[in-house]
């Protein structure tokens, strides 16, 4: 059972956190795409092509919704569908080069912010701090 001490950092910790993917959300020049698209795009350009079930499943949403977020991402040049490889029945949706190109200028556009922020607020001294925090989240993160 965690100390109150433990309560509390693993409290303000998920809060920060929270605070910091807003702001890097904001920091993002397409602000037209909402979190469920990017969370999409970024998802199929890490594992490659998927189904509509298949990210339904991994972003813990119905088929259905999934399908219009889908639909939207497809219809404005982001995502193009192909047959499945092994299953007719079924498509696969894929990044498009406007699609690769956007999930560039976004995680660009984050980075830059939050460089720019590091280094215009915190102190030499600050930043190193940092940088053994990042490596102790790192640590967390492992299973």
């Amino acid at each position: 059972m965690p100390e109150k001490d433990q309560e509390r950092l693993a409290t303000d910790l998920g809060a920060t956190i929270a605070q910091l993917m807003r702001h890097l959300r904001a920091a993002s020049p397409q602000g037209e795409l909402t979190p469920t698209q990017r969370s999409v795009i970024s998802r199929i350009d890490t594992d490659g092509p998927a189904t509509i079930a298949a990210l339904a499943r991994a972003e813990l949403v119905r088929p259905q919704s999934m399908r219009l977020t889908v639909g939207a991402l497809e219809e404005r040049g982001i995502l193009a569908r192909s047959p499945h490889p092994t299953d007719g029945r079924q498509v696969v949706f894929s990044l498009t080069e406007e699609g690769r190109r956007m999930l560039t200028a976004v995680r660009q556009a984050k980075q830059n912010w939050l460089a720019v922020a590091i280094d215009d607020r915190l102190t030499a001294e600050e930043q190193r701090t940092l940088a053994a925090a990042a490596e102790l989240m790192r640590r967390l993160m492992r299973e």
